[in-house]
């Protein structure tokens, strides 16, 4: 997984609420294979022609390839759906920044290298209305987002989670850190308590 310090660069204002995971990619444009950077937020992006959507925002040139997403509450609702971190990657997003979300699109984010940022809705709003005056800088290190005016807007992040991403590794990865005391453990477990690591025999 590829870590997580810091991002730089335009920050999109996509803010309606309860953008589901269909919205975000749906399934049948996965069918036989698909290409993630057109589907992800097709949606939004195109019309049912398949011609831009000249009133998304995420079409206009200095947003077609932001680094970062500011969106509405409950960003990610809907149905498990893995993919719809990877779509939102493949367009080029690293970091969600959002007053809620998904529960499950919420965990996905940190599993997948994605940094998913809650602020409070007046916050996300402050920062939607300097989108156009520059570029935004988002430290996992120092927990915050620098804005193009200067102001630094502090964010709070799960220890572990903020650990995961900033060492480029998922739950596994983590686990794997503690194999030299796992291995201890099983060690002392086995002499102490012998009946419970016994293999019972397989009957043919």
């Amino acid at each position: 997984m590829q870590p997580f310090t810091h991002v730089t660069g335009a920050a999109a204002p996509l803010l309606l609420p309860n953008v589901d995971t269909d919205v975000i990619i749906r399934m049948d444009s996965l069918l036989g294979g698909g290409d993630l950077a057109r589907f992800a937020l097709a949606a939004l992006r195109f019309l049912p022609d398949g011609a831009p959507n000249p009133s998304c925002v995420l079409n206009e040139p200095r947003f077609a390839a932001a680094p970062i997403l500011l969106a509405g509450p409950n960003f990610g609702c809907g149905s498990s759906r893995e993919v719809a971190v990877t779509a939102l990657q493949a367009l080029g997003i690293r970091c969600v920044i959002a007053p809620s979300f998904g529960d499950i699109f919420h965990a996905n984010c940190f599993r997948n290298g994605m940094l998913p940022i809650e602020l409070p809705l007046r916050a996300v709003e402050r920062l939607a209305g300097e989108a156009r005056a520059g570029d935004f800088t988002v430290d996992l290190e120092a927990k915050r987002v620098l804005t193009p005016s200067g102001v630094a807007v502090p964010f709070e992040v799960d220890g572990l989670q903020r650990e995961a991403l900033l060492e480029g590794l998922d739950e596994i990865g983590l686990t794997l850190k503690y194999a030299a005391e796992i291995a201890a453990w099983q060690s002392a477990d086995r002499e102490a308590r012998p009946w419970v690591w016994r293999v019972p025999r397989t009957e043919l």
